[in-house]
């Protein structure tokens, strides 16, 4: 029997890096899974090597319009969606408050604040209907504390907003059987990071108390459990998954 048998899943940033491992793991722990990403090539082949439990939409997070149409389309194919994993996000530029380009700014904002906003607005009447569900919103280690020499104002101000948003909708929507954390990743061997830094990383895994970066596979094993009743008490609270690294504090 799996985890998650019998729930819906809408992932979103799906086609590559954690999202596809989420995917992959929320699956074979008996969930459907509706995919959804920008990247409509990768997303379809995905889907296609995954079966029939599995269906991607081309999806833009930061549309309203296009979030009601993946929960329709998410209900129309398995039924009313029991957990959505707000897992899409970008990194934008390295610069501070006074030298970010406001359009630069606002694309960060767009993908990695709003678009969790649209979709708790978006599937939390669906999750009312089934009785209940899940949300999990990747956030970052750079929503919990701010590393001096690294200015990154719209992504650290889209990871600091996601944590706290994850708190208020927890508390409002408790009463219906909803509950919302948030998930803080520290350095993932994924495709952005690589893009940020180099193909193994480089130097990034000294930083960190284990020496190592994460596999995709590691967040995915707390996003199951908190998409999952083995954590049905668990609601509005932060979970680092970063080898330590915050521990160090801000440097």
């Amino acid at each position: 029997m799996g985890k998650l048998d019998g729930k819906v899943a809408i992932i979103t940033g799906a086609a590559q890096g954690m999202g596809e491992a989420h995917v992959r793991r929320f699956l074979s722990e008996g969930a459907k899974v509706v995919l959804t990403d920008v990247n409509e090539e990768g997303g379809s082949s995905l889907a296609a090597e995954l079966g029939e439990n599995a269906l991607f939409i081309k999806h833009d997070v930061t549309s309203l319009d296009e979030w009601k149409s993946v929960v329709e389309q998410a209900e129309a194919a398995f039924g009313p969606v029991t957990i959505l994993v707000n897992n899409a996000g970008i990194l934008g530029p390295i610069a501070n408050v006074v030298d970010i380009d406001p359009e630069a700014y606002l694309a960060v904002i767009n993908v990695n604040q709003h678009s969790q906003v649209w979709g708790m607005k978006a599937v939390i009447p669906s999750m009312v209907k089934a009785g209940g569900g899940n949300i999990v919103n990747i956030s970052s280690t750079a929503g919990m504390l701010v590393v001096a020499g690294a200015p990154s104002i719209a992504y650290v101000g889209s990871k600091y907003a996601s944590r706290g948003m994850t708190k208020e909708v927890a508390v409002s929507y408790g009463p219906q059987n909803i509950r919302v954390n948030s998930v803080h990743p520290g350095f993932i061997k994924t495709p952005m990071m690589a893009a940020a830094t180099d193909a193994d990383g480089g130097g990034i895994a000294d930083a960190v108390p284990l020496r190592r970066m994460a596999e995709p596979d590691e967040v995915s094993n707390l996003v199951l459990f908190l998409a999952s009743d083995d954590s049905s008490y668990i609601s509005g609270m932060e979970h680092v998954i970063d080898g330590a690294l915050t521990a160090l504090g801000a440097s």
